[in-house]
């Protein structure tokens, strides 16, 4: 089936917002079992804080690139296909990630420091994807 361009970076802008929805929310969630388990303590507070950090910087360092590059392999295709908003080995990375994300959450149940430093890679990949979103709708030179 094929599609425009600009329908493969829709698909693409979609994607990777959502996932970055999702791991905000999944973080914060890790987070607020982490404060249910030790409420009077406040490295909740302090792994939110420093995930969204470690999520600006990595947008900065990492995530811009990644969007820039796949938009110009987007612009380069001659037939584009549905399918083609990602590489298929991307697909297959989702799909491991979120996997191993789901046994390691599982993993840090009811453990204090690992459900902190779970909440806090989760928010800083989740906050490094959103605040790189705005790559696929800015107009400018690709790398």
């Amino acid at each position: 089936m094929l599609v425009s361009t600009r329908t493969l970076k829709v698909l693409a802008a979609i994607v990777w917002i959502s996932g970055g929805v999702i791991l905000v929310l999944k973080g914060y969630s890790v987070l607020a079992g982490a404060k249910r388990l030790n409420p009077q303590l406040s490295w909740p507070w302090i792994a939110a804080f420093s995930g969204i950090l470690l999520g600006l910087l990595r947008s900065k360092v990492l995530f811009v690139k990644s969007c820039k590059k796949n938009l110009q392999r987007i612009e380069a295709l001659n037939t584009p296909r549905a399918w083609q908003f990602y590489k298929p080995w991307f697909f297959a990375a989702l799909a491991l990630m979120i996997l191993l994300g789901a046994v390691i959450t599982r993993a840090a149940e009811g453990n204090y420091v690992l459900l902190n430093i779970v909440g806090m890679v989760d928010l800083s990949i989740g906050a490094g994807l959103i605040l790189s979103a705005p790559t696929f709708w800015t107009k400018g030179p690709r790398p």
